[in-house]
Protein backbone atom coordinates (compact mmCIF):
# COMPACT_ATOMS: atom_id res chain seq x y z
CA UNK A 1 0.00 0.00 0.00
CA UNK A 2 3.06 2.65 0.87
CA UNK A 3 4.88 1.28 -2.55
CA UNK A 4 1.25 1.97 -4.21
CA UNK A 5 1.02 5.77 -2.08
CA UNK A 6 4.56 6.59 -3.14
CA UNK A 7 3.93 5.65 -6.79
CA UNK A 8 0.86 7.99 -7.24
CA UNK A 9 2.53 10.81 -5.09
CA UNK A 10 5.46 10.95 -7.93
CA UNK A 11 3.03 10.69 -10.92
CA UNK A 12 1.48 13.66 -9.61
CA UNK A 13 4.83 15.61 -9.10
CA UNK A 14 6.01 14.80 -12.13
CA UNK A 15 2.70 15.92 -13.99
CA UNK A 16 2.78 19.50 -11.99
CA UNK A 17 6.48 20.15 -13.32
CA UNK A 18 5.22 19.45 -16.68
CA UNK A 19 2.19 21.85 -16.71
CA UNK A 20 4.86 24.41 -15.25
CA UNK A 21 7.02 24.20 -17.75
CA UNK A 22 4.57 24.37 -20.78
CA UNK A 23 3.09 27.81 -19.54
CA UNK A 24 6.47 29.32 -19.14
CA UNK A 25 7.12 27.94 -23.05
CA UNK A 26 3.66 29.15 -23.57
CA UNK A 27 4.18 32.42 -22.06
CA UNK A 28 8.24 32.51 -23.95
CA UNK A 29 6.07 32.48 -26.95
CA UNK A 30 3.32 35.15 -26.62
CA UNK A 31 6.41 37.28 -26.16
CA UNK A 32 8.38 36.63 -28.30
CA UNK A 33 5.09 37.61 -30.73
CA UNK A 34 4.40 40.62 -29.08
CA UNK A 35 8.34 41.52 -29.63
CA UNK A 36 7.80 41.06 -33.53
CA UNK A 37 4.85 42.76 -33.93
CA UNK A 38 6.43 45.77 -32.20
CA UNK A 39 9.40 45.90 -34.83
CA UNK A 40 6.83 45.53 -37.70
CA UNK A 41 4.79 48.52 -36.52
CA UNK A 42 8.42 50.45 -36.13
CA UNK A 43 9.37 49.41 -39.27
CA UNK A 44 6.58 50.43 -40.68
CA UNK A 45 6.64 53.71 -39.32
CA UNK A 46 9.66 54.28 -40.36
CA UNK A 47 8.96 53.56 -44.04
CA UNK A 48 5.96 55.91 -43.99
CA UNK A 49 8.17 58.70 -42.47
CA UNK A 50 11.33 58.34 -44.51
CA UNK A 51 9.43 60.07 -47.79
CA UNK A 52 7.21 63.27 -47.36
CA UNK A 53 4.29 62.88 -49.77
CA UNK A 54 2.51 65.91 -51.86
CA UNK A 55 -0.22 65.71 -53.53
CA UNK A 56 -1.12 68.71 -55.91
CA UNK A 57 -4.36 68.65 -57.79
CA UNK A 58 -6.76 70.88 -59.58
CA UNK A 59 -10.04 70.10 -59.72
CA UNK A 60 -13.18 72.15 -60.82
CA UNK A 61 -16.60 71.54 -58.99
CA UNK A 62 -20.19 72.67 -61.14
CA UNK A 63 -21.14 71.58 -64.11
CA UNK A 64 -18.71 68.79 -65.48
CA UNK A 65 -18.89 66.88 -68.71
CA UNK A 66 -20.69 63.56 -68.51
CA UNK A 67 -21.36 64.16 -64.70
CA UNK A 68 -23.57 67.19 -64.49
CA UNK A 69 -23.14 69.12 -61.89
CA UNK A 70 -21.56 68.19 -59.37
CA UNK A 71 -20.19 69.90 -55.39
CA UNK A 72 -17.31 68.38 -55.67
CA UNK A 73 -14.85 67.78 -58.73
CA UNK A 74 -13.93 64.90 -60.35
CA UNK A 75 -9.97 65.34 -59.63
CA UNK A 76 -10.58 65.90 -56.08
CA UNK A 77 -11.96 62.45 -55.83
CA UNK A 78 -9.07 60.94 -56.74
CA UNK A 79 -6.94 63.11 -54.99
CA UNK A 80 -8.45 62.90 -51.89
CA UNK A 81 -8.03 58.82 -51.97
CA UNK A 82 -4.26 59.21 -52.69
CA UNK A 83 -3.65 60.88 -49.98
CA UNK A 84 -6.31 59.10 -47.49
CA UNK A 85 -3.81 56.28 -48.42
CA UNK A 86 -0.20 57.42 -48.63
CA UNK A 87 -0.68 59.77 -45.54
CA UNK A 88 0.35 62.67 -48.06
CA UNK A 89 -0.57 66.38 -47.86
CA UNK A 90 -3.24 67.59 -49.66
CA UNK A 91 -2.66 70.81 -51.95
CA UNK A 92 -5.12 72.10 -54.25
CA UNK A 93 -4.47 74.30 -56.94
CA UNK A 94 -6.33 77.19 -57.46
CA UNK A 95 -6.43 80.10 -59.85
CA UNK A 96 -7.04 83.61 -58.64
CA UNK A 97 -10.05 84.08 -60.70
CA UNK A 98 -12.61 81.20 -60.48
CA UNK A 99 -13.70 79.63 -63.79
CA UNK A 100 -17.53 79.96 -64.14
CA UNK A 101 -19.90 77.24 -63.13
CA UNK A 102 -21.40 76.87 -66.65
CA UNK A 103 -19.64 73.84 -67.99
CA UNK A 104 -20.23 75.88 -71.45
CA UNK A 105 -18.94 79.07 -70.46
CA UNK A 106 -16.29 77.15 -68.42
CA UNK A 107 -15.25 75.57 -71.94
CA UNK A 108 -14.59 78.92 -73.86
CA UNK A 109 -12.56 80.62 -70.66
CA UNK A 110 -10.18 77.22 -70.63
CA UNK A 111 -9.95 76.73 -74.50
CA UNK A 112 -8.90 80.65 -75.12
CA UNK A 113 -6.27 80.12 -72.01
CA UNK A 114 -4.55 77.27 -74.15
CA UNK A 115 -5.23 79.02 -77.20
CA UNK A 116 -2.92 81.37 -76.18
CA UNK A 117 -0.60 79.25 -73.83
CA UNK A 118 -1.60 81.31 -70.83
CA UNK A 119 -0.49 80.70 -67.54
CA UNK A 120 -3.22 82.05 -64.69
CA UNK A 121 -2.20 83.34 -61.56
CA UNK A 122 -2.93 81.37 -58.40
CA UNK A 123 -4.44 81.75 -55.77
CA UNK A 124 -1.93 80.11 -52.96
CA UNK A 125 1.16 78.46 -52.58
CA UNK A 126 2.68 75.34 -51.03
CA UNK A 127 4.56 75.69 -47.75
CA UNK A 128 8.30 74.28 -47.91
CA UNK A 129 7.59 72.92 -51.27
CA UNK A 130 11.57 71.78 -50.93
CA UNK A 131 10.92 69.02 -48.21
CA UNK A 132 8.97 67.06 -50.12
CA UNK A 133 10.45 64.13 -51.82
CA UNK A 134 7.41 62.62 -53.53
CA UNK A 135 4.80 64.91 -55.44
CA UNK A 136 1.40 63.61 -57.11
CA UNK A 137 0.07 65.89 -59.66
CA UNK A 138 -3.88 65.59 -60.49
CA UNK A 139 -5.30 67.29 -63.22
CA UNK A 140 -8.46 66.89 -65.78
CA UNK A 141 -7.73 66.03 -68.98
CA UNK A 142 -9.32 69.41 -71.09
CA UNK A 143 -8.51 68.88 -74.70
CA UNK A 144 -5.55 66.70 -74.67
CA UNK A 145 -4.02 68.84 -72.34
CA UNK A 146 -3.41 69.41 -68.52
CA UNK A 147 -5.31 72.77 -67.43
CA UNK A 148 -3.05 75.63 -68.27
CA UNK A 149 -2.98 76.51 -64.02
CA UNK A 150 -1.15 73.19 -63.81
CA UNK A 151 1.43 74.43 -66.02
CA UNK A 152 1.13 77.76 -63.76
CA UNK A 153 2.23 75.52 -60.78
CA UNK A 154 5.00 73.03 -62.12
CA UNK A 155 7.10 76.24 -63.54
CA UNK A 156 6.66 77.74 -60.54
CA UNK A 157 8.71 74.84 -58.60
CA UNK A 158 12.23 73.43 -58.75
CA UNK A 159 11.27 69.30 -58.95
CA UNK A 160 15.06 68.37 -59.49
CA UNK A 161 15.75 65.32 -57.93
CA UNK A 162 12.05 65.02 -57.21
CA UNK A 163 9.66 61.86 -58.12
CA UNK A 164 6.43 63.12 -59.98
CA UNK A 165 3.14 60.62 -60.17
CA UNK A 166 0.85 61.88 -62.61
CA UNK A 167 -2.53 60.95 -62.34
CA UNK A 168 -5.55 62.58 -64.19
CA UNK A 169 -9.77 62.13 -64.90
CA UNK A 170 -11.14 62.25 -67.89
CA UNK A 171 -13.93 60.57 -69.97
CA UNK A 172 -11.69 58.70 -72.64
CA UNK A 173 -8.78 60.28 -73.62
CA UNK A 174 -6.54 58.64 -70.78
CA UNK A 175 -3.96 60.81 -69.91
CA UNK A 176 -3.28 61.90 -73.58
CA UNK A 177 0.05 63.31 -73.86
CA UNK A 178 0.84 65.11 -70.32
CA UNK A 179 2.53 62.62 -69.06
CA UNK A 180 5.49 63.80 -72.14
CA UNK A 181 4.57 67.38 -71.03
CA UNK A 182 5.58 66.61 -67.20
CA UNK A 183 8.98 65.53 -68.73
CA UNK A 184 9.36 68.02 -70.80
CA UNK A 185 8.75 70.97 -68.03
CA UNK A 186 10.54 68.78 -65.15
CA UNK A 187 13.88 67.50 -67.24
CA UNK A 188 15.66 66.51 -63.21
CA UNK A 189 12.76 65.07 -62.00
CA UNK A 190 11.90 61.02 -62.18
CA UNK A 191 8.53 60.82 -63.73
CA UNK A 192 6.78 58.05 -62.99
CA UNK A 193 3.72 55.44 -64.60
CA UNK A 194 0.66 58.02 -64.18
CA UNK A 195 -2.78 57.17 -63.88
CA UNK A 196 -6.10 57.48 -65.18
CA UNK A 197 -9.68 57.34 -64.21
CA UNK A 198 -13.02 58.56 -65.73
CA UNK A 199 -14.84 61.00 -64.40
CA UNK A 200 -18.04 58.83 -64.28
CA UNK A 201 -16.29 56.42 -62.17
CA UNK A 202 -14.23 58.66 -60.01
CA UNK A 203 -18.23 59.94 -59.22
CA UNK A 204 -20.12 57.44 -59.87
CA UNK A 205 -18.71 53.97 -58.35
CA UNK A 206 -16.23 55.21 -56.08
CA UNK A 207 -15.23 51.08 -55.07
CA UNK A 208 -13.61 50.67 -58.29
CA UNK A 209 -12.07 54.10 -58.23
CA UNK A 210 -10.26 52.95 -55.32
CA UNK A 211 -9.38 49.87 -56.37
CA UNK A 212 -7.89 51.25 -59.84
CA UNK A 213 -5.97 54.02 -56.98
CA UNK A 214 -4.67 50.84 -55.04
CA UNK A 215 -3.58 48.93 -58.14
CA UNK A 216 -1.57 51.95 -59.13
CA UNK A 217 -0.15 52.46 -55.72
CA UNK A 218 0.97 48.80 -55.40
CA UNK A 219 3.16 49.02 -58.86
Amino acid sequence: MKKLIKIVSIILIFSLLSGCGKETQSGAKEENNAQKGNTSSAAKSSLQSSSKILIAYFSRAGENYNVGVVDKGNTQIVAEMIAKKTDGTLFRIETAEDYPESYSRCEDVAKKEQSDNARPKLKADVENFDEYDTVYIGYPIWWGDMPMAVYSFIESHDFSGKKILPFCTNEGSGLANTVESIKKECPKAEVLQGLSIRGQTAQKSEKDAEEAVDKWLEK
